[in-house]
């Protein structure tokens, strides 16, 4: 990944499946299909986080629309 820096959501699925292209290939040698494989790891969970922000932000604007409806 370029630079420590968290990519944007967006930026992150993009090099996931820049990745993922890589890998299955075939065609990197094992060292840096490793390292390929780590980055993956880091950008998914980093997506799944945000995720999951985002979901727990919808939870509570919808709660909080229920709650204004009712």
């Amino acid at each position: 990944m370029a630079g420590k820096a968290k990519l944007k959501f967006e930026e992150a699925m993009m090099r996931l499946q820049e990745i993922v292209e890589r890998l299955e290939s075939g065609e990197e040698p094992l060292e840096g299909a490793m390292k390929l494989f780590e980055e993956g790891a880091k950008l998914s969970a980093q997506c799944y986080e945000a995720l999951d922000k985002a979901e727990q932000k919808v939870s509570q604007l919808a709660k909080l629309e229920g709650e204004a409806d009712g």
